[in-house]
């Protein structure tokens, strides 16, 4: 009788634990705290009070899981928006044109996605959670991990057996340490700090305006020496909307009233400004710091067998470029496919890892390149230099690596391509997308932020929008939503009296 034990019940342990519900007799979930008894924020999970969508390719990984899990969401109050047809988006080159391209992204609280999933995921009882339980250690060796110390409500520790343990602890996972407690080998350890700081507020929504509204991203300008700085503004459930304002070092957020609405006022447009001070507060401005991208590379070490490692407690990318959902279902998916091939057994264990690093490789390298040369912009601009030209072709060789064929290749051998890159493939072919819209559509368009050259930039924005010139104005950005742009003009009118 095989036994799975996962740890962490956020989105990918649950999800861990529905695919290994399909192949070991018997599935436990670890989870730390307690489940809210609605759609709450879990503790926990750091970012619950903040911004989450789920972006195409992640809903689509989603639905493969959990069959009808997208219309339960929609059902439930969340908001779908085509990107970037339902989306009002001023870039660093200015307005996008609508345009519906079948990319888009899901819009709700995490709180309602958690409660949603965990529904149509544990409800069955094919998964028994074990909750306000803390995970102490693994057992067995540097060959092979035989279960873990668990510590159920408070009690003192047991042991529990497994064939597989999988590790979805998140950002705070102690794994290399309870690796390095059995004698396996050290953890590699890279981050790559983005000096980017956020702070999100909910907002009861005008009832005109609740449900009518796009999604409201305003990306950062380039101005030399200031800091960079935008906003997001996302539809939610219940009639609300969520406010992200986001800066980087020197031009972070503040959290007290005043100070966080002459932030959004400050900004390159103030239309989230103006809504704001249309909209109801609820609660209190949240801050959130911890931004920096931090992979370890447990594929690199020889893990004992028995053992794996998914999510966060993996690859946690700056959770502004909203990948860490999507990549979280596609490394559901992969883990599926390894054990719908191999089982729960040694063929497993040999090549796990790597699968499911391969899901989040693309993640990582597009975070990186993006964070990595925002702070040498950054760097640059405080010293006057020119960094945006060093960064040359970058962004078009990354976007166009999403799509390119490596069989032959600089001698490179021939191998499948992952389910990330077969998907790619097969949007490709549906609708003939270009790269950069391809990113778009699985990470967000916040990847493409201040990317490349001012060249590389304009070119993106076109494909991405199809935009002719001239450039749309204010008036004609904002008057291609009308209820926005009714909106804007009895405001505008009642303001001159």
């Amino acid at each position: 009788m095989t036994r799975a034990v996962v740890l962490g019940g956020g989105l990918a342990g649950v999800l861990a634990a529905t695919v290994l519900a399909g192949h070991a007799d018997e599935v436990v979930l670890v989870e730390g705290d307690r489940y809210p008894s609605g759609p709450r924020p879990r503790r926990g999970l750091p970012q619950s009070h903040h911004s989450h969508v789920l972006v195409a390719g992640g809903a689509r990984a989603l639905d493969a899981l959990l069959p009808g899990t997208v219309d339960a969401l929609l059902a439930d109050g969340a908001h779908l928006r085509d990107l970037p047809g339902d989306a009002l988006i001023y870039s660093a080159d200015g307005w996008f044109r609508r345009l519906h391209t079948g990319a888009h992204l899901i819009s709700c609280t995490r709180g309602l996605l958690d409660q949603v999933v965990r529904r149509r995921a544990l409800g069955g009882g094919d998964v028994e959670v074990w909750e306000d339980t803390r995970a102490l250690g693994l057992s067995g060796d540097e060959v092979r991990v035989t279960g873990v110390s668990v510590s159920r409500q408070g009690s003192p520790p047991e042991s529990v057996r497994a064939d597989l343990v999988v590790d979805a602890t998140g950002r705070r996972s102690q794994s290399p340490r309870w690796l390095a407690e059995i004698g396996a080998a050290d953890i590699e350890e890279v981050s790559v700090a983005t000096g980017l700081a956020y702070a999100t507020r909910l907002y009861r929504a005008p009832g005109d305006l609740a449900a009518t509204i796009p999604a409201i991203m305003l990306h950062p300008g380039t101005e030399k020496g200031r800091p960079a700085r935008g906003a997001t503004l996302f539809p939610v459930e219940d009639g609300r909307w969520i406010v992200t304002l986001t800066g980087t070092r020197g031009g972070e957020p503040p959290t007290d009233e005043q100070g966080y609405a002459a932030f959004a006022r400050s900004l390159r447009h103030p239309i989230v400004a103006d809504l704001m001070a249309e909209a109801t507060p609820l609660g209190v401005v949240r801050p959130y710091r911890d931004t920096v991208n931090r992979r370890r590379f447990f594929e690199r070490a020889r893990l004992p067998a028995g053992f794996a490692v998914v999510g966060d407690a993996a690859v946690a990318v700056n959770p502004i470029h909203s990948h860490g959902m999507s990549v979280a279902a596609l490394g559901a998916l992969r883990l599926r496919e390894e054990l719908t091939r191999h089982g729960i057994g040694p063929s497993l264990f040999a090549g796990l890892q790597a699968a499911l690093a391969e899901e989040a490789e693309r993640s990582w390298r597009m975070a990186v390149e993006q964070d990595t040369q925002r702070a040498g912009q950054q760097a640059g601009r405080r010293a006057g230099g020119r960094v945006e030209e060093r960064a040359g072709d970058r962004v078009a060789e990354r976007a166009g690596d999403l799509v390119a064929e490596r069989a032959g290749r600089d001698g490179a051998p021939r191998r499948e391509p992952n389910a990330f890159e077969r998907e790619i493939r097969t949007r490709l072919a549906q609708a003939k997308l270009s790269s950069p819209r391809l990113a778009a559509e699985f990470f967000g368009v916040q990847t493409l932020i201040s990317a490349g050259t001012a060249t590389d930039r304009s070119e993106i924005a076109r494909v991405l929008t199809g935009r002719p010139e001239p450039l749309l104005t204010d008036e004609e950005a904002i008057g291609q939503y009308p209820a926005l742009a009714a909106w804007r003009r009895t405001r505008l009118a009642a303001a001159t009296g």
